[in-house]
């Protein structure tokens, strides 16, 4: 397999409040696991930064020109509680959409089978014309839409294991049959979206996980609920919104996986890419706050990858 990983140093600037968990080590504690020598033939990019109008993909103007307005030339400015700018935080935005879109350019050219964009903030929360729970917008939807608008792409199936629900992602595709949203999160957690009965379209499988469960129980819901999904789906290209906060180091939740959990499910995702996309699948950061556990298993996924 041929994978790239996308990233860029600019990641660490996008700076937050002291004791915030979505922090800059986040970034840093990831590029230090895949630097390790089980990643020399990992081929590398530097993100580039996307035009400001893909945003629009997933976002109506008046919430591009919102975030425009509110990014500040110093200091800090609060979107909402929990989600913060600073004065790189518009450009982070602009290269993690940018390291995204290039990414799916890679797979449909051929030059790559699968890649990782490893970058901050992330976006899943990110509703059509809200940013919330460290997201600004939603870097997943708009590589799902750039796949069809530009690569011709009719179905895209986005899963999405962060341990929060990425409510963004079903709002922008909850009445939009040719993109398919299936998630594992705890639940009750935040956002507190995320039901089985949050159906859309009929292509949003969400497969909630009770606090305290384990690899048994993640496994179950893939088995029962995501992976079914797929095969009725048979999506020609795959997103992972690759949140690794259900790891039970990580702080935020109360779901206790293990690295090799990632593994296996990795490993599912890619079963299916080679069934229906041509091993096409395309995987980004979304969180995971602890960084021993984030790094760990970051590392095991982006392997899984490159194995294939």
């Amino acid at each position: 397999m041929t994978t790239h990983l996308y990233t860029h140093e600019i990641f660490a600037e996008h700076l937050v409040p002291d004791g915030h968990p979505e922090r800059p080590d986040r970034i840093r504690s990831v590029a230090e696991a895949l630097s390790a020598e089980p990643f020399e033939k990992l081929t590398r990019f530097e993100t580039v930064m996307a035009d400001e109008d893909t945003f629009l993909y997933g976002h109506p103007e008046s919430h591009v020109q919102h975030l425009r307005e509110q990014a500040p030339e110093e200091g800090r400015v609060r979107i909402d509680p929990d989600t913060t700018m600073s004065p790189q935080t518009w450009n982070c935005m602009r290269h993690a959409v940018g390291g995204g879109l290039a990414a799916v350019d890679a797979v449909f050219a051929g030059q790559a089978d699968n890649a990782f964009l490893a970058a901050r903030p992330p976006g899943h929360h990110a509703e059509k014309t809200t940013a919330m729970g460290f997201c600004f917008v939603n870097t997943a939807a708009i590589m799902a839409r750039h796949a069809q608008k530009v690569h011709g792409v009719e179905r895209v199936a986005i899963v999405d294991w962060d341990v929060h629900h990425g409510n963004g992602t079903q709002d922008i595709f909850f009445d939009d049959p040719s993109v398919m949203y299936a998630s594992t999160h705890q639940m009750p957690l935040f956002p507190g979206t995320g039901d089985k009965n949050e159906t859309g379209a009929g292509n949003i499988h969400n497969a909630p996980l009770t606090p305290g469960m384990d690899g048994d129980g993640f496994k179950e819901a893939f088995r029962s609920r995501v992976l079914p999904a797929l095969d009725n789906f048979r999506p020609d290209l795959l997103i992972i919104s690759a949140g690794f906060d259900a790891h039970h180091r990580d702080p935020l939740a109360n779901i206790n996986l293990v690295a090799d959990d990632f593994d296996w499910a990795t490993g599912k995702l890619l079963d299916t890419a080679a069934k229906y996309s041509n091993n096409r699948v395309v995987s980004l950061l979304e969180g995971g706050y602890d960084l021993q556990g984030l790094a760990e298993s970051c590392a095991t996924h982006v392997q899984r990858m490159m194995r294939g």
